[in-house]
């Protein structure tokens, strides 16, 4: 099995080394957004991402301008990736910031805005539908060798901001009106924190798709925090079981032939199963 996975390295490598990167990423980010009990959050971004990726495609269709090249970069798919999340995270923080609607009903209409829109965009391009069902059904394989590289910039840049601003960043999360009371630009803090999830959930949906950018969001951070008792420690499990149930799921994935977007998820769900009985039978109450 591991010999099978270590022949595949050079002609996968860059799969792997970016369903890794991504792991990482999402299980630090995940952190925040399980710890805010806004987890279908992640799930409403992603489909935004995929409505921005749809509406770059769909304007070369609409606008009969397949022969400007800059149409059909990935760049710019992924620009739009980006910006559309951006805008969803932005968008659902400031509502629920500022009351009135629930945050729920803001983050389903976000998500169902752009699951329609996203079809809608593409109905009459072939190529267009097939690439939206590969972002909603997930597949790593594609990653190129800049998007290993933007994945580790961001990553490291990630693990400074969480360490150069650790304290001030859980107290936002975990307690915003004592962050207010202590002297915190809540706001601003609020407007960061959307930009950095919709930021991290656009880059990460182009390459892996929806089903794996949800999945590693929200379940290693799930796991962690039904096994740690201190938001701290759910940081550092967080991350390790991303890596590790990522890389035994690629090293299955690759020796039983599955999709490794789909066997890392589910392993991730099997353990929170575990995790969640070991919380009911074992954990002190």
């Amino acid at each position: 099995m591991i010999e099978s996975f270590i022949a595949s390295w050079e002609l996968f490598h860059q799969t792997y080394l970016a369903g890794w990167l991504i792991a990482l990423l999402l299980s630090l980010v995940g952190v925040f957004v399980v710890a805010r009990d806004q987890i279908f959050i992640g799930i409403a971004v992603s489909q935004a991402a995929t409505l921005g990726i749809a509406l770059g495609m769909g304007a070369g269709i609409w606008l009969d301008l397949h022969h400007v090249a800059w149409l059909g970069f990935d760049g710019f798919l992924s620009a739009m990736a980006v910006l559309f999340a951006i805008f969803a995270a932005l968008l659902t923080a400031r509502r629920s910031e500022a009351g009135g609607e629930s945050h729920e009903a803001m983050t389903g209409w976000v998500f169902l805005l752009s699951a329609s829109l996203s079809i809608l965009f593409v109905a009459h391009s072939p190529h267009g539908l097939d690439e939206i069902q590969r972002l909603l059904s997930s597949s790593l394989i594609g990653a190129t060798h800049g998007d290993v590289w933007i994945f580790v910039g961001f990553t490291i840049g990630t693990m400074l901001a969480l360490v150069m601003a650790n304290r001030r960043l859980l107290l936002f999360t975990m307690d915003p009106p004592m962050a207010a009371a202590v002297g915190m630009r809540v706001t601003w803090w609020a407007t960061g924190t959307a930009i950095w999830l919709g930021l991290a959930i656009g880059l990460a949906m182009r390459v892996s798709g929806m089903l794996y950018t949800f999945g590693l969001l929200v379940l290693p951070a799930l796991v962690a925090k039904n096994t740690c008792r201190e938001v701290r420690t759910i940081f550092f499990i967080s991350p390790l079981i991303a890596l590790s149930v990522g890389t035994l799921g690629f090293v299955l994935a690759n020796h039983y032939d599955f999709p490794p977007a789909q066997m890392t998820v589910a392993l991730l769900s099997g353990l929170l199963a575990l995790a969640w009985l070991y919380q009911r039978r074992f954990a002190p109450h």
